[in-house]
């Protein structure tokens, strides 16, 4: 009896949690596309926005250097192990 009623118990519940999330995805869909929205209008009207400046087709604009890492003399390749081919 206690394995029915745990089975019935777990059917009533994911029914319960689908009737609920029907009712409340739409509403939070509307949320994360607002707050979206509103990030959005946030980066665009920032001043510290810069632009690309237009350039022709073709042409490639860096909008910044990569940092520079400098090489030591300890190579991270590991060691090279020379082999030969026995038959």
């Amino acid at each position: 009896m206690g394995i029915i009623r745990t089975i019935i118990t777990i059917i009533v519940v994911y029914y319960i949690f689908k009737f609920i999330m029907r009712l409340l995805a739409p509403i939070m869909a509307r949320k994360m596309m607002e707050k979206a929205s509103e990030n959005f209008k946030k980066q665009f009207n920032n001043p510290y926005y810069k632009e690309r400046p237009k350039t022709k087709e073709g042409e490639i604009y860096i909008d910044k250097k990569p940092n520079e890492q400098k090489s030591t003399s300890n190579n991270n390749e590991g060691e090279f192990i020379d082999y030969e081919e026995v038959d």
